[in-house]
Formats: structure tokens, C-alpha cells, sequence
């Protein structure tokens, strides 16, 4: 229990809505609304997530754990304070226990008169104080990205220094030993399309339209990435990963299921799709399942794969702030030159003229002859004559 604040503070804001418990917060987005509370455990928001919470229309945000650790400058904190979303850090995740799903919560920023520039955020559920944590506000998240920015060089070196480890450890990466099962999806020749839930995908799926509906690219979504791509009217062709952040309907469109198994021998997955009744490959493979969806369609012959969605240079590469994002660095050093971003092939595809563009310019030709046939006498005559003769024939 927490005892209420001191008469000398007083209230700078006040927001309430239904609080939304999930310490996965990919997962979480899934469920809330607009008006929502998100309860979340999340070390290091990055901005993926912070752009999907914004999406949903989050009011708040109250987070167990630091928002920003102070290892590297990650955007998230930034991006929700900017939307106009308040930002709590909680000093412990005693609400977990404390709360139900959906339950109505008011967060109330308070500050000590005097106290100029702290400010804190409390909890409260019908009145009663749960608990407390500090309020983000944007003046300071930027000077501490910026410190951070300055420090870089720490999170540079722990990269690399896992980027090797990686390579002593996972040499089958690298050398393309993983064995993969024959798929009933055929890669060979054609351009492949790998989407991955990442920085700025939706926006880079309807830019790649014109290509995907010229190439007819096979479409590899990597987990959670099968909504986004029902989302956009797309089906997946085949779907690889874990198959924790796949809705149900996305595993029935009819792709290709490909679960990714760890080197312990882990599968995630496979208990999921054997429930639900569902076909599937195994692949056991070191790295990400993002990697695995890289490999797959390198070896199986695709000629061109067009990443959506995922990182392509080191500060999005940081901002994921994980281990595993050093393989994803080597398996892009494995695919090497087919392997293109989906920002770069929407700058330089040019779109194949469309059938309907053509259909009007022969429709607006025959108008305009008809016309001009019309409102000239002798032209009319001759019109009027070989009409007769073509009933004739007939």
C-alpha cells in the first residue's frame, strides 16, 4: 500500500482509462485501444514498440522496468513523450499482482511545490494510492539521449565483441551447414519477400506495392509480421519463427508453417501449431527467426530478397538491444549482394504501366474519332455508308 502524497504537492495532470497487463509488449499492442492504460515490463523501449503503443492510442504507459537503462540512446521513451502519451517508470511490477486486466486506473502527476521539473506519477484505483513511479518528460529524455549518444562507443564495443562470439559459436551460420527440409514453397529464380515487425513496415509494404504486384515475389512473414501483411490485403506465402506473436487467423491463411528450433532444441512453437491441429516444418538453427527466414530463401535459390521491416544500419541494430541481433548482422554478411532493403527498391523499381491505363487512353481515342465522325457531314455519310455494308455482310 502507498500512502498519499504531502498537501504541498499539487496535480499538474491526471489520466484514467483501463489498465492493460502484458509484460511482452508486442503482444500487448495486439489488445488495447484507444484510451487504454499499458502496464508493461519493458527494459529499453525501443522504437518499434514505442510506435505501435502510439498507434494504438495509449494514454499512458507504466513501466516496470527503466524505460531507458542508459546502456545505448534507444528512441522509445522519446517517441511516446512526443506523441503526448505519459511515460511512468514504476519503482517495482507489484501492480501485476495488484491489478486485474481492464481494471479502471487514474495516473495522477503531481509535483512538490518548489520542486520545479520532478514530478511524480501515482496510481490509483477508486481513490486509493498503489503506487508510484517518476514521470518521463521530454526535456530530459532528450539531454540523456543525447549524454548517451556521446557514450556510444561502450554499446559499440559489447556489439562487436558479441558479433565475435557469434562467430565462434554459431560458425553454421556462416557457412551455410543448417539443414532445411524440402518446402512445398518454391523460392527458385524468383524474388522473395522477407517482412519482419519493425521500424516503419506498413509504410514500406504499401510502397512496395507496385513491386509485388508486378514480381509476384514470394512473401516470407517472420512471426507476428503474417498481421501486418493480412493487414494490408497481403497473404503470406509461407510464415517461420516461434508463432508466439501470430494470431490464430494468420496461421490458418494457408502459408507455408516453418517453426524455428534453438540449438537447445527448443521449439517454441511446435506445441502451439500441434494444439491448433497445423502442418510444420522444423528448422533448428542458431540466431533469430528472422535469420532463419534470410536463410531459407538464399538457399533455396531466390534470386533477389527484399528485407521490410527489419534493421539496416547500426542504430536501428543497437536499438533492438539484443544478443541476437549480432547474428542477424552475420547472416546479412552471409546472403550478402541479393539481399536488398524495401526503402531502396521503392526508390528505384519502376512500376510496369498497368492494363487500366491503357484501356482508357483506346477508350478516350474511339470517343474522340466517334466524335470528330460525327460533326463532320461527309465522314458521317461514309460512316453511315460502311455501317450498311457491314449489316449486309452479316
Amino acid at each position: 500500500m502507498v500512502g498519499r502524497l504531502p498537501a504541498s504537492q499539487r496535480v499538474l495532470r491526471s489520466v484514467g482509462g483501463p489498465v492493460r497487463l502484458g509484460r511482452r509488449t508486442k503482444l500487448l499492442v495486439k489488445h488495447l485501444t484507444r484510451g487504454d492504460v499499458a502496464l508493461i515490463d519493458h527494459l529499453d523501449i525501443d522504437r518499434v514498440s514505442a510506435e505501435e503503443l502510439i498507434a494504438a492510442g495509449t494514454a499512458a504507459v507504466l513501466n516496470s522496468s527503466p524505460s531507458s537503462g542508459g546502456s545505448y540512446p534507444n528512441l522509445g521513451p522519446q517517441l511516446l513523450v512526443e506523441a503526448g502519451i505519459l511515460l511512468v517508470d514504476l519503482t517495482d511490477d507489484s501492480l501485476f499482482e495488484t491489478l486485474s486486466d481492464a481494471e479502471p486506473v487514474v495516473v495522477q502527476v503531481t509535483t512538490t511545490a518548489g520542486a520545479e521539473g520532478h514530478a511524480v506519477g501515482e496510481v490509483l484505483r477508486g481513490g486509493e494510492p498503489l503506487a508510484r513511479g517518476e514521470v518521463l518528460d521530454l526535456a530530459r529524455i532528450c539531454a540523456e539521449t543525447e549524454a548517451r549518444r556521446s557514450e556510444i562507443g561502450e554499446a559499440l564495443e559489447r556489439f562487436a565483441h558479441n558479433t565475435i562470439e557469434h562467430m565462434r559459436e554459431e560458425r553454421e551460420l556462416l557457412a551455410g551447414r543448417i539443414e532445411l527440409p524440402r518446402f512445398a514453397t518454391d523460392f527458385r529464380d524468383r524474388s522473395a519477400l522477407v517482412v519482419v515487425r519493425g521500424v516503419g513496415h506498413q509504410r514500406d509494404l504499401r510502397a512496395l506495392r507496385p513491386f509485388i504486384r508486378d514480381m509476384r515475389p514470394v512473401i516470407v512473414a517472420v512471426d507476428g509480421a503474417a498481421e501486418a501483411l493480412l493487414e494490408e490485403g497481403l497473404t503470406p506465402n509461407m510464415i517461420v519463427g516461434d508463432m508466439d506473436s501470430a494470431g490464430g487467423a494468420a496461421l490458418r491463411c494457408g502459408a507455408e508453417l516453418v517453426v524455428h528450433s534453438y540449438p537447445d532444441g527448443g521449439a517454441p512453437g511446435r506445441r502451439r501449431l500441434e494444439e491448433l491441429g497445423l502442418n510444420f516444418k522444423l528448422v533448428p538453427a542458431p540466431g533469430t527467426s528472422q535469420d532463419v527466414a534470410l536463410l531459407i530463401a538464399a538457399e533455396k535459390g531466390a534470386r533477389l530478397i527484399v528485407s521490410v521491416g527489419s534493421q539496416f544500419n547500426l542504430v536501428e541494430f543497437l536499438d533492438r538491444n539484443r544478443k541476437g541481433m549480432s547474428s542477424t548482422f552475420l547472416t546479412r554478411l552471409r546472403i550478402g549482394e541479393i539481399l536488398v532493403d524495401a526503402k531502396g527498391v521503392s526508390r528505384l523499381y519502376q512500376p510496369r504501366p498497368g492494363l487500366t491505363p491503357l484501356l482508357v487512353v483506346i477508350a478516350a481515342g474511339l470517343i474522340a474519332l466517334i466524335a470528330v465522325i460525327w460533326m463532320t457531314p461527309a465522314l458521317r455519310d461514309l460512316g453511315e455508308l460502311l455501317w450498311l455494308k457491314l449489316q449486309l455482310l452479316a
